[in-house]
């Protein structure tokens, strides 16, 4: 793990064991949150999954994110879509809601990929000007 210079965002390679292992981490605690609002009667199934597919995707890059977002598909279909803790034929508005978790997913990434980059720029000091090369002519 190395520290970014940008917020004291901690970051780890994108391809390490730690990136998936975080992964995981990150899954294990958003079904947590996912089974606590699915017995208080919320009915979205990948609201907890979201903010740590962006998060994760900020920190540890983007095939941990993706590693995520894929395992997170089964995992809601077996553990919180009725009936719970089987495989059964979805309905629509479930394959619906499969469908939309997908787009945003890989929406998510791409924008944490792209802030991860950016904050990769900063704080490296920023774009530097353009200097002049050998093919200008300063006449």
């Amino acid at each position: 793990m190395r520290r970014a210079g940008l917020l004291g965002v901690p970051w780890v390679r994108p391809w390490s064991w730690q990136a998936f292992l975080l992964a995981c981490i990150t899954i294990a605690v958003s079904a947590v949150l996912q089974g606590i609002c699915v017995a208080l009667g919320a009915k979205f199934y990948f609201a907890a999954f979201l903010p740590s597919l962006f998060v994760l995707g900020l920190i540890a890059g983007t095939p941990a994110a993706g590693f995520a977002a894929l395992f997170t598909i089964p995992l809601v279909w077996w553990a919180f879509i009725p009936p719970y803790f089987e495989f059964n034929v979805l309905s629509s508005a479930n394959a619906d809601s499969i469908n939309l978790f997908c787009l945003l997913a890989v929406l998510l990434i791409g924008l944490a990929d792209l802030c991860r980059e950016t904050m990769k720029i900063v704080s490296r000091g920023g774009l530097k000007p353009p200097g002049e090369s050998a093919a200008t002519n300063p006449q």
